[in-house]
């Protein structure tokens, strides 16, 4: 792979959730996401076998885990070991939070080919 360099304004969002959109940034065995919540969204429960990475840049992400909400401010992160089940929803202002995924999401790298998004 040659080396990368793009501006997240330029890279096509695709839609995660209702009112959740990412910009993905794949490498060969890592991807980042810049992740755009509006205002009240949620993220459904889900699990995936990638670890899971994570900051929050704006606002208040909270992560659900075993029931327990971890709610998250401004440069606080997290760290989710593959195939734990989660959910999520932010604050009344939205939230932005960057997501590093290791192995590479195939299904989102699908996804954003399929919208002409390739992170490039």
């Amino acid at each position: 792979m040659d080396p990368q360099f793009v501006r997240f304004d330029n890279v096509t969002a695709f839609t995660l959730a209702e009112g959740v959109e990412g910009r993905p940034l794949f490498g060969d065995r890592a991807m980042l996401n810049l992740i755009d919540f509006s205002a009240g969204a949620t993220v459904p429960a889900h699990s995936h076998p990638h670890e899971q990475i994570g900051i929050v840049l704006r606002g208040m992400q909270a992560l659900v885990i075993d029931g327990v909400s971890h709610e998250l401010g401004p440069m606080e992160g997290y760290v989710l070991p593959g195939n734990v089940e989660h959910s999520a929803y932010c604050g009344p202002e939205g939230a932005t939070v960057i997501d590093v995924f290791s192995p590479v999401r195939e299904d989102y790298r699908e996804r954003c080919e399929g919208s002409g998004s390739t992170g490039e």
